[in-house]
């Protein structure tokens, strides 16, 4: 599989495969796109089964920042990384501080954060070789832990589909199978456990369903068994592409509403999501809250958590505009929000030239 001929390459701007062979760091850098501002994504650290597979996820995660900020109009493009091997085992400071090194070679038009088996420590090691850094704890702009916020976008969407799709304005009652509760499923629970919804939790890490048990009285069942609960909302938040042909057909929820990228294996799934009646709320829209935080750091605008918080809340109205012009068109919500994320950016591209 070569790169431009892969179907996850979208027109990338660019693509950067570094080596270290002193730390062991092996990462994948794409810029997607810099039409709207710099490239920011978070980078992530994965056990990735195969070479080919680290650069399909790269791939379409940078694809997805690009469309989740010019939803979100933040005034940034959009760009992601990996870096291949085992977090728990494989990630040094030093691994983090050579990672940093590569970031900075490419002048500003990338900007990392944290992702998935990445923390805000490691991020500082980061910002240790270079500024283009951000979701960072110290400094002066900085917001700290992204998570909060993604949550807390994740709970306004969830609300958004609910008064769509069921007609009610509250989460009273409904019950909700969150699959997923790391950092941001934790938070998102303890919301939805504050709003009334009853909880179905599942997750690999039994200190996460401890965790959030814990703080909510959350009913756990197998991670294999999460996705066919009878539920009124499912929240994907762990991994992508767990909206496939296997899985579909086992779905008895009316909303799927998540953090977790990439929810839809394939475009394709998301008609097929219409077709059987489930309100889909495209996975980048929905999750664009930590982003929107961040990017204050990178446009250097000073904000406190609660109004950092009250920004997020707009993706509600970002998400009811997407239902109802899916729902008067008869298309997919995911087709729907991808033709305005694209066009924003196609418009973008074309002032630059102009």
């Amino acid at each position: 599989m070569t790169l431009f001929s892969n179907t996850s390459f979208d027109n990338h701007e660019q693509v950067m495969f570094v080596s270290d062979p002193e730390t062991g760091l092996k990462a994948i850098i794409a810029v997607h796109s810099t039409a709207l501002g710099p490239a920011v994504g978070g980078c992530r650290m994965w056990d990735y089964k195969s070479d080919e597979e680290a650069i399909r996820d790269v791939l379409r995660l940078s694809r997805g920042m690009s469309y989740k900020n010019a939803m979100a109009d933040l005034g940034i493009g959009g760009g992601k990384s990996v870096i291949i091997g085992d977090a728990k085992t494989q990630k040094t400071p030093e691994l983090m501080r050579s990672f940093g090194r590569y970031i900075d070679s490419i002048g500003g038009r990338y900007i990392t954060a944290e992702d998935v088996g990445i923390s805000v420590a490691d991020m500082e090691e980061v910002r240790k070789t270079t500024p283009y850094v951000a979701g960072l704890e110290s400094g002066d702009m900085a917001t700290g832990d992204p998570s909060p916020y993604t949550a807390h976008g994740v709970f306004m969407g969830i609300k958004a589909a609910v008064q769509h799709r069921l007609g009610q304005d509250n989460l009273n009652g409904l019950t909700v199978s969150v699959q997923g509760v790391g950092h941001v499923g934790y938070y998102l629970c303890k919301e939805l456990k504050e709003a009334g919804a009853n909880l179905i939790v599942a997750d690999i890490n039994e200190q996460n369903i401890k965790n959030v048990v814990d703080a909510t009285g959350a009913k756990v069942v197998d991670t294999n068994d999460i996705i066919s609960q009878e539920v009124d909302v499912f929240a994907p938040c762990a991994l992508g592409a767990i909206i496939n042909d296997e899985t579909i057909p086992t779905l008895k929820t009316n909303v799927i509403a998540g953090a977790a990228n990439n929810q839809l294996q394939e475009v394709r799934h998301g008609e097929i999501l219409r077709q059987k009646g489930i309100l889909y709320a495209p996975d980048y829209v929905i999750n664009a809250g930590g982003i929107m935080n961040v990017a204050n750091e990178v446009h250097r605008r000073p904000i406190t958590p609660e109004q950092g918080m009250k920004n997020v809340e707009r993706i509600f109205h970002t998400l009811m505009e997407v239902f109802e012009k899916a729902q008067k068109e008869d298309r997919p919500t995911g087709i729907v929000a991808d033709e305005i994320a694209e066009a924003r950016i196609a418009a973008a591209r074309r002032a630059k030239a102009a």
